[in-house]
């Protein structure tokens, strides 16, 4: 009679974890509920947030972080690092539509923010966007809502190396088209390659470089919403135009494999000094270091013209924004994390650490402490020169500049010329708008 009570025992605890596992199949991790509507509560057990990083520079830094953290709070963060040429936004989208959601993500802002906001907590209550600087705000900002707290401050232009510029007999840094020219032409003549470019890489085309023929536009934020009415036109643009005198000047004083060299063979063959000038941002700070630490670099502007006071600015803005999956299990959790990163010691270390700008006011920033990249960005910040970032606001955004990027390739190549260039981006806006 025992055997039978315990037989039928153990049937119906099987039948039990079955009910169970197949009740559960709509749970994802940290007991987030897939349906929007829903949201569980993560166990005592299971404080994980899951971060899903699109930015392999500072992986080691943001890992380090989160061990600190957890070893202070008893909250994992497990950091999940999309790189080595990985497509972040695709990535995402791929973990969305397979229940694998995290919990902390990044979203561009403007154009991406409209693509997520469905997924996105509301963080107008959070203690660190009153201490946001003012720039940072409007990309992840709607309906007078925050959605996101902005990652760094970042900024480009052409970093150039200065040992090389004074070996050339350069005395004043280049600020428009036709001293760019010159200075170009007395490092050629000194025996020093001009320009590295890194134009296999699609963002580096299609993101950075493109960005100046719209930022550059005497209303940049009207213009683009003219042309996605279809009341401006890319076949016409006379600041399209001029940009392209510029992409022409560093293709004719680059490599002549521009369009084979990727990103790590840019950076390898600057920071072995075999070039004075690459398009590049902030972000390389931390590489070149460690590359090469006896560097003496600076920033260019990206002149397109010969109007000093138009030109002389650099490209500032912010890459990507923290966002809180605002269904998750462990969302409070998440908020915590991101509102340490913002107050704590050990969270502004972070950024010193990354050579990152932080994007809050109260975090002091002494020159040098970042390294002559951020200083220079800081400084043309401080004084107003800047251009804005804007392929985040492009219809279609990042399918935009990667088709756009295929045809400014396609134009370095010469398979096409300018004007084909400019109807070839009419019809992809057209498309996408």
């Amino acid at each position: 009679m025992t055997r039978r009570i315990e037989g039928y025992s153990l049937r119906l605890a099987v039948l039990l974890l079955f009910v169970l596992t197949a009740g559960g199949c709509g749970i994802s991790r940290n007991g987030a509920s897939n349906e929007a509507g829903e949201i569980a509560t993560a166990s005592p057990s299971d404080r994980t947030v899951h971060v899903f990083n699109f930015k392999v520079e500072m992986a080691e830094q943001l890992n380090a972080l989160a061990k600190q953290y957890e070893q202070e709070t008893g909250v994992r963060i497990a950091v999940d690092t999309c790189g080595g040429g990985c497509d972040y936004s695709a990535a995402l989208k791929t973990r969305f539509n397979s229940g694998d959601k995290p919990d902390l993500f990044f979203v561009a802002g403007y154009t991406d923010l409209d693509l997520w906001q469905e997924y996105l907590e509301d963080l107008s209550d959070q203690p660190w966007v009153s201490d946001l600087v003012d720039l940072t705000k409007p990309g992840i900002t709607k309906d007078g809502k925050v959605y996101g707290m902005p990652l760094v401050i970042e900024g480009w232009g052409f970093i150039y190396n200065k040992q090389l510029f004074r070996q050339a007999g350069i005395a004043e840094p280049p600020v428009t088209l036709e001293a760019l020219r010159e200075a170009a032409k007395k490092l050629q003549a000194a025996g020093i390659q001009p320009f590295e470019n890194a134009y296999a890489e699609w963002w580096i085309v299609g993101n950075h470089l493109l960005n100046l023929a719209f930022a550059a536009q005497p209303h940049p934020f009207e213009f683009v919403e003219a042309v996605k009415r279809g009341d401006a036109s890319l076949t016409d643009n006379a600041i399209l135009n001029q940009w392209t005198d510029l992409v022409d000047l560093t293709v004719a004083y680059g490599q002549p494999d521009s369009l084979q060299t990727d990103y790590n063979a840019q950076m390898a063959n600057f920071a072995a000094g075999r070039a004075a000038m690459m398009q590049q941002g902030i972000w390389t700070q931390l590489q070149l270091d460690e590359m090469n630490p006896n560097l003496d670099i600076g920033f260019l502007p990206m002149p397109i013209n010969n109007d000093a006071s138009a030109m002389d600015k650099l490209q500032v803005g912010v890459p990507n924004y923290w966002v809180v999956y605002k269904n998750s299990g462990v969302k409070q959790e998440a908020k915590a994390f991101m509102n340490w990163i913002a107050t704590s010691a050990a969270g502004r270390q972070f950024f010193m650490d990354a050579k990152l700008i932080p994007p809050f006011r109260s975090i002091p920033i002494g020159k040098g402490q970042l390294g002559p990249l951020a200083d220079d960005v800081i400084a043309y910040l401080k004084a107003g020169k800047t251009l804005p970032w804007m392929w985040q606001r492009y219809p279609g955004y990042e399918a935009n500049t990667s088709r756009m990027a295929v045809q400014i390739k396609a134009y370095i190549g010469k398979q096409i010329d300018r004007e084909r260039m400019y109807r070839e981006f009419q019809r992809i806006w057209r498309e996408l708008s």
